[in-house]
């Protein structure tokens, strides 16, 4: 038999979602066995309500078969267009119906006018992450991406299957990341011979900081980058799942500059994250071999169909379908996504209201013991356990949140993997003292999900008061 030996990677720790995933059957079943009802405030997955498929297959099938109807076909032994594509190989771009569709829709949203043809399809924004980063891991030079401390684990988790690659991360306080450590880190990042391509963020609905950029730091953020000449890599997956009134949202930054930012979108937050359906987007040029620029867009698209060539045509069909609404017997574009997003934020608005409202009765009398971040968008808030006068202490590593299944049926993620290797490096207390609470997911439905979610949040604050000495 061959010896063989595996290519030289890094060694990288089981991220601790992932842990906590591959133990929660067996807490589970302890809790059980203590009577207890287990409260999912961990998990960051759109909830059951808003991704019932039912409805949307309907609506699909409808809008398929209106593009029957519109070919003039009679004979039902002809093969529709529409149907021969989704189930032929297409081009990695996909149908150009669907991308001129979500360029119009989306273009309106944000008053831009996009190009279809710079569409990359992925699949979802994670596809999104490892197209943009194996773009610039070829030369095998050392490449150093700057990101948020705390990040998003599957950004993180994507940059250690590089060996050649590092982040450096910058710190953050209410409205966003320092920019003035943003400057600092991609300095010494070069200082120490690194190349640096781009800033990577999730700032609407920050996962997992549970907040979102102000505009005034966006623009700040942006003004860095321009001058420090890297990309602005924004991960947009919450950006319809957004609470404050119109007239306050912050913009996006590809809508504020769409050639110094890669804008990747997801479908899966607005109910349809089966088909894992998510575009790359961005205007920018990019310099290569003796001065000669190109667009970012068409080297995203020769490392796409390296990779995946064909992206299923079915998948992206269905999903035009979505952006198209009925009326009567007719099919139009619809003007927006957000009478689309509103239906699924009804779920997310209810349970998020209920999350603050409850820590607010619970335990709004105990500052000095307790914080919690206002999600402005997206599924979480930070919660933390502050150090006091009187003593209080409490640290959460795993020990902990194993205890909160087994001892109180709670479900809850730690916050301290999020954080990147240098900034526990900076700081080994990094997290230790915060919780990621999502208000998102739960198993039931209607005003059975109310009470859930009201009966989770008020198990918690009994916990929380337990563990720092209140009774």
């Amino acid at each position: 038999m061959a010896n063989l030996v595996a290519p030289k990677v890094q060694q990288q720790a089981v991220s601790v979602t992932r842990k906590m995933s591959a133990s929660l059957p067996g807490l589970r079943d302890i809790a059980a066995q203590r009577g207890l009802k287990v409260h999912h405030l961990g998990a960051g997955y759109p909830h059951p309500e808003v991704t019932d498929p039912r409805g949307f297959l309907q609506h699909q099938q409808a809008y398929f078969d209106h593009l029957r109807e519109r070919e003039g076909l009679n004979d039902p032994d002809v093969l529709p267009e529409y149907l021969r594509e989704a189930y032929s190989y297409t081009d990695t771009l996909g149908p150009i119906s669907a991308r001129q569709t979500f360029a119009n829709v989306y273009g309106r949203d944000w008053d831009l006018t996009l190009d279809p043809e710079k569409l990359i399809p992925t699949v979802g924004a994670s596809g999104g992450i490892n197209l943009i980063c194996s773009i610039f891991e070829h030369p095998g030079q050392p490449v150093a991406y700057i990101t948020d401390a705390p990040t998003y684990a599957g950004f993180t988790a994507r940059v250690a299957l590089c060996q050649y690659a590092s982040i450096f991360s910058v710190e953050m306080d209410g409205e966003g990341p320092l920019p003035d450590g943003m400057r600092a880190q991609i300095r010494a990042a070069r200082e120490q011979g690194f190349f640096v391509p781009f800033y990577y963020t999730v700032p609407d609905g920050h996962n997992p900081g549970g907040f979102s950029f102000s505009q005034k730091r966006r623009e700040a953020v942006l003004q860095v980058a321009r001058e420090e000449g890297i990309l602005i890599v924004e991960d947009a997956p919450y950006l319809y799942i957004n609470f404050a009134q119109p007239e306050d949202r912050a913009k996006p930054f590809f809508s504020m500059a769409p050639d110094q930012t890669v804008h990747l979108f997801t479908g899966s937050k607005i109910g349809f994250p089966g088909p894992r359906v998510g575009f790359l987007y961005s205007e920018a040029e990019l310099e290569i071999a003796e001065g000669e620029k190109v667009p970012l867009s068409e080297l995203a698209l020769v490392e796409s169909s390296s990779e995946l060539l064909f992206h299923s045509p079915g998948a992206l069909r269905g999903f035009e379908a979505l952006l198209h609404e009925q009326i009567g017997d007719d099919f139009v574009e619809r003007d927006s996504i957000w009478a689309l997003a509103e239906d699924k934020l009804v779920v997310y608005r209810e349970n998020r209201q209920i999350l603050l409202d409850v820590l607010e009765k619970e335990l709004g009398s105990y500052r000095d013991y307790f914080s919690w971040t206002i999600p402005g968008g997206g599924f979480f808030t930070v919660f933390s356990f502050l150090n006091n006068s009187r003593g209080s202490t409490v640290r959460t590593d795993d020990a902990m949140i194993e205890n909160m299944v087994m001892e109180h049926g709670l479900v809850v993620i730690p916050m301290y993997d999020f954080y990147p290797k240098d900034a526990r490096e900076r700081d080994p207390g990094a997290g230790m003292n915060q919780l990621r609470l999502s208000f998102c997911f739960s198993e039931s439905a209607g005003q059975q999900r109310r009470d859930d979610m009201r009966e989770a949040v008020e198990a918690f604050c009994h916990a929380a008061k337990a563990l720092v000495g209140i009774t």
